[in-house]
């Protein structure tokens, strides 16, 4: 069941962050501008404010979604510490949030993403179940993919750990789990993809 695998993510994450220092709750993610208290504010967003609210936030970033999000989470990380926003992740581990139109596998994408990046940008090993990678990825529409805005012109996304390719062109190989974050427009640490064209969705060392 999806839904499960929901509550195993978010569970696991709440487990990995109880282990992070106050450091690395100031540490910057894959998120261009957010630390990782951004990035747990982000996630535990729809657990603490209501969808009205969220619209009114969105009216005042005059339908822009990402700014209305970035607004939320900057707001929400300075005024809660990582232990509150940690204790409302753990308080909300089987909440039944879809994001409008996501389903229950949105739901699971918008967590599994968002702790890749966190994870990935830390340097913490952490291999999410391949299962629950193949559904997220399984999910990924044109549609999806365009709302990310990559350039995967003239690329093929090819995984080593699962039966998974996207696009056509020079191999960009690597982990799905990583392969996931390049489609969702995230820059990856150096090392984590192979091939011609992985520079282009490498970060600078």
């Amino acid at each position: 069941m999806t839904y499960r695998e929901v509550t195993a993510e978010r569970g696991e994450l709440a487990d990995l962050l109880a282990g992070l220092t106050p450091d690395q709750w100031d540490a910057p993610t894959l998120c261009e501008g957010w630390r990782v208290r951004e990035v747990v504010a982000h996630t535990t967003m729809p657990f603490r404010r209501s969808g009205g609210r969220v619209l009114v936030e969105l009216v005042r970033a005059k339908g822009n979604v990402n700014r209305a999000a970035d607004r939320l989470a900057r707001r929400d990380a300075a005024r809660m510490s990582g232990a509150e926003l940690l204790a409302v992740l753990r308080a909300n581990l089987d909440h039944p949030w879809r994001p409008p139109g996501g389903g229950v596998t949105g739901a699971l994408s918008h967590d599994v993403i968002h702790g890749l990046d966190i994870t990935v940008a830390l340097g913490l090993d952490r291999i999410v179940p391949p299962d629950r990678i193949a559904m997220v990825l399984a999910g990924m529409s044109s549609r999806n993919i365009a709302f990310f805005g990559t350039d995967l012109t003239g690329v093929e996304l090819r995984a080593t750990d699962l039966d998974w390719t996207l696009g056509s062109g020079s191999p960009v190989t690597g982990r799905a789990q990583d392969l996931l974050l390049v489609v969702c427009g995230r820059r990856l640490p150096p090392g984590h993809l192979e091939g011609p064209a992985a520079g282009r969705f490498t970060a600078a060392r």
